[in-house]
């Protein structure tokens, strides 16, 4: 089963499109159920399917897929924040610095995955057909002022935590859910750490994770080589 990211950049071109009923039943079956909730949608064949609905439509497209579908198994739930960090280059990994010496640059303009987007965040679930062995990547566009969605439990249980992370992590609302509470941080904290215009500051006072922090391998130092010389005369 492939991985939701597969990168369409990557099909041959000048190939004609292969056909896939089975996926393309799919997003047969949204359409003619969700009306205008479907915004977008992209088969790749024999390999995966991407469908982008509106917010208003995102518990009728768990309900679709589920009761239409056939996609019985809950995989995952989160949100993505497309907003390149305002922080440049400033929060990466030392390891991804090296050689890195230019200036900092103006962050680049969002730009979004298969089937696109227009707001800064987006919701992401995936569910999957076990007898079929067929998944369906799921995304809803969000208001950037006051993301909100409604909640997957009355259709998928499972996304109870996956629910819970999203609005701890990035401040999104999850209408519907029993009990929003913080899942790893503590319930005073303020802010939500994975937004991308959330200042880490364990990053800035120690490099995170570092090839400063990782330690030579014997036989890879000055000193073994000179012990090795000094064992030698």
């Amino acid at each position: 089963m492939s991985s939701p990211d597969t990168n369409l950049d990557e099909v041959s071109e000048g190939h004609e499109p292969v056909a896939d009923p089975a996926r393309d039943a799919i997003v047969a079956s949204l359409a003619d159920q969700l009306g205008d909730g479907l915004v977008a949608s992209e088969v790749l064949a024999g390999t995966d399917v991407w469908v982008r609905v509106t917010t208003d439509s995102w518990l009728a497209t768990a309900t679709v897929l589920r009761d239409t579908c056939g996609m019985a198994y809950f995989n995952f739930l989160s949100a993505i924040d497309w907003m390149p960090s305002p922080f440049g280059r400033d929060m990466d990994a030392q390891v991804d610095l090296v050689g890195a010496d230019e200036s900092q640059v103006d962050p680049e303009p969002m730009t979004w995955g298969v089937t696109g987007g227009a707001t800064r965040f987006q919701m992401i679930a995936r569910v999957h057909d076990p007898v079929c062995h067929i998944g369906v990547t799921v995304k809803a566009d969000l208001d950037a002022d006051d993301p909100r969605v409604d909640s997957w439990m009355p259709v998928y249980p499972g996304a109870d935590w996956h629910e819970r992370e999203a609005w701890e992590m990035f401040g999104i609302t999850i209408v519907g859910h029993p009990n929003l509470v913080n899942l790893y941080l503590p319930s005073q904290f303020e802010g939500n750490p994975l937004r991308k215009d959330y200042p880490l500051l364990a990053r800035r006072v120690k490099p995170w994770p570092g090839i400063v922090d990782v330690e030579a391998m014997p036989g890879d130092g000055d000193g073994d080589a000179a012990d090795e010389g000094g064992e030698g005369s």
